[in-house]
């Protein structure tokens, strides 16, 4: 009975060691944005180009919704600058750190802490560290980012409430 109970519990060590974690999807976002900073060839990919395997059924639906109320005219993404960064410019990201807190609630939150502007010339601009909070579910099993908050002059903001304020406003000109 004994070799039994280690039997299985060693049946059961690699699936717990492969177990989707909610840092994945956010650590993959997190590589587009440092590629994206890393060149201004704009090859580079975005952030919505895995929009159903990264983000939740509920968050690629206000996306695809909100695309329909593009930035500019001659655009197709509804956004006029990088959601990530929250900026239109800056430098390649140092000092990257992914982190959960707290417990594994769902939805988990996975903090994210980046300096921007390390190629600024002024000091206070060096040490600026951008902040990011990312809200992730489980949705068919795997874990998936389902908000994306930026700390913007001392509060949280939500994309998802962006996108939809977007999309009235498109809807209500």
């Amino acid at each position: 009975m004994k070799r039994l109970g280690i039997f299985s519990l060693a049946l059961l060590m690699p699936l717990t060691a492969f177990a989707a974690s909610p840092e994945d999807p956010v650590n993959r976002i997190m590589d587009v944005a440092k590629a994206r900073w890393e060149t201004n060839e704009g090859t580079t990919a975005g952030y919505f180009d895995n929009l159903d395997g990264d983000f939740s059924k509920n968050f690629a639906a206000t996306y695809r919704e909100n695309t329909k109320y593009p930035a500019y005219d001659e655009g197709d993404t509804p956004f006029d600058y990088d959601v990530i960064t929250s900026s239109q410019d800056g430098c390649p990201l140092k000092d990257l750190t992914v982190s959960p807190t707290g417990d594994a609630n769902d939805p988990a939150v996975v903090d994210v802490r980046f300096k921007l502007w390390t190629c600024a010339p002024d000091a206070e601009s060096q040490g600026k560290v951008n902040e990011l909070k990312f809200d992730v579910v489980t949705e068919g099993g795997k874990p998936v980012i389902s908000d994306i908050h930026r700390l913007n002059e001392g509060k949280w903001d939500s994309l998802v409430a962006e996108m939809q304020d977007n999309i009235e406003r498109g809807k209500n000109p």
